[in-house]
């Protein structure tokens, strides 16, 4: 065998060992302080006079905030390089979020989910743009899925966690309500990992001291060879902005992750209310475990599916599919009569979810490359996060209206089919591109 793809295969590997847990820990971290606010709420909006719906439009503002600064930051992440600015992000965000203990009212709840949006805008579309700077296309989904892993990984670490602080914090630290606590407990890591990583993260393989200069080159020249590959590609900042494609995948991305924030801050709120229902009778802390069921087996699932797109090489199916399989389970979930079948149901959109999510970004890298790939990539997860918004305000609403989450729920399957009917148009789009693109060369 020849010894050069032996020598690459050796480079990423260590590439994966040396940075995947690390940027892991980092997005561990970053959905804790995201979606805390889900466990928080059973105890925090009777204290803030919340109603669902305002609870909805205060959670779902941290996506305004990062709408605004997405693009702008991938942009100077491309510039200045990912140690630097994933390093202030972080450190932002862990304080903002800490002081989200401090909250009095309404509008300061408001104030301050906007403002920690704002601090951490950049952080996924950023180590997603990285993660094309150190990894051949063959392996990227499992790459992503990999890293992908500490967003079902938070929920079943931190729910716990996050629960066992509420319900052991009152008093603590002088906090009246343990709610406080915890905000002020989780953001300290953060910005802890934040200083870090100025030490820790280099910005491409030429500046790893972990790598030989020649396994670096030869990454390096990999990766470089198989963009320059890619026909049609994309590389302007303009051109990536106003891209058909680009604006397709981003309706994709709203309606998957749609489903993703919907659960996250609102799944801790339904299975609080199968002790009416279902005549349960959880802790907190039980409730919290309940809660990580889901997003446990959706781990397992996301890396599997993740792999087997990259075995294949088919990226669009291995979108649809789970979304639309997730929708039916979503569409049903509530109508159960059981508490473990709703929780099956629940699960099976989890895993729907989070399979298809790292397959998605497998397929910007076909049409975008350099400058154009940071702010493709920024404006899809931009545009896409507004879902987190629109998902917990309309969510929060339809729940205010009718008194029950299951209309909330058929929103979710709506979107979730239509990112599956989108991505399969874009596939045809793209390959048309292709081929036009390979017959004109030729």
């Amino acid at each position: 065998m020849d010894a050069a793809p032996m020598r690459g295969d050796r480079t990423v590997r260590r590439a994966m060992w040396r940075l995947l847990p690390l940027l892991g820990l980092c997005y561990l971290l970053n959905y804790v302080d995201r979606v805390n606010v889900g466990f928080a709420a059973t105890t925090m909006n009777p204290d803030l006079g919340l109603s669902a719906t305002a609870y909805g439009l205060g959670a779902g503002l941290f996506f305004i905030g990062y709408f605004f600064f997405e693009v702008p930051s991938n942009v100077i992440l491309h510039k200045v390089g990912a140690r630097l600015w994933i390093a202030r992000i972080m450190i932002t965000w862990g304080l903002v979020a800490s002081a989200t203990a401090f909250v009095t009212g309404p509008l300061g709840f408001y104030i301050v989910r906007f403002v920690l949006g704002f601090a951490e805008a950049g952080f996924f579309p950023g180590i997603i743009l990285y993660l094309t700077y150190w990894f051949p296309r063959v392996v990227r989904a499992k790459v992503v899925a990999l890293f992908f892993l500490a967003v079902p990984l938070s929920s079943v670490i931190g729910a716990p966690i996050s629960t066992l602080l509420i319900q052991y914090g009152d008093g603590a630290l002088g906090f009246e309500a343990g709610w406080r606590f915890m905000f002020f407990v989780e953001g300290i890591p953060t910005v802890l990992l934040g200083v870090a990583l100025l030490f820790l993260l280099p910005d491409r393989p030429s500046k790893a001291r972990w790598l030989d200069p020649a396994e670096a080159a030869a990454l390096e020249a990999r990766i470089a060879a198989e963009d320059e590959a890619q026909v049609p590609h994309t590389t302007g900042l303009r051109a990536a902005l106003t891209d058909g494609r680009v604006l397709a995948l981003a309706v994709v991305y709203f309606g998957i992750v749609f489903g993703l924030y919907v659960l996250g801050f609102f799944l801790p709120q339904v299975i609080a209310g199968f002790a009416e229902q279902f005549g349960t009778d959880l802790s907190l802390v039980q409730e919290g475990l309940v809660t990580a069921i889901p997003y446990a087996v959706a781990s397992v699932v996301m890396v599997l599916w993740s792999r087997h797109s990259d075995a294949t090489g088919e990226r669009h199916w291995h979108v649809a599919l789970p979304a639309f399989v997730g929708a039916a389970a979503i569409a049903v979930a509530l109508l159960l009569n059981s508490p473990f079948l709703v929780m099956a149901a629940v699960t099976v959109t989890a895993c729907g979810v989070f399979a298809a999510i790292p397959v998605i970004w497998q397929i910007p890298p076909r049409f975008l490359t350099g400058v154009g790939a940071a702010a493709g990539i920024a404006l899809i997860n931009s545009f896409g996060n507004l879902s987190g918004f629109a998902g917990p305000y309309l969510t929060g609403w339809l729940r205010d209206l009718t008194g029950a989450f299951q209309t909330g729920m058929l929103a979710v399957a709506f979107f979730m089919v239509l990112s599956g009917i989108v991505v399969l148009a874009l596939s045809r789009s793209l390959r048309h591109a292709e081929r036009t693109a390979t017959t004109g060369a030729s």
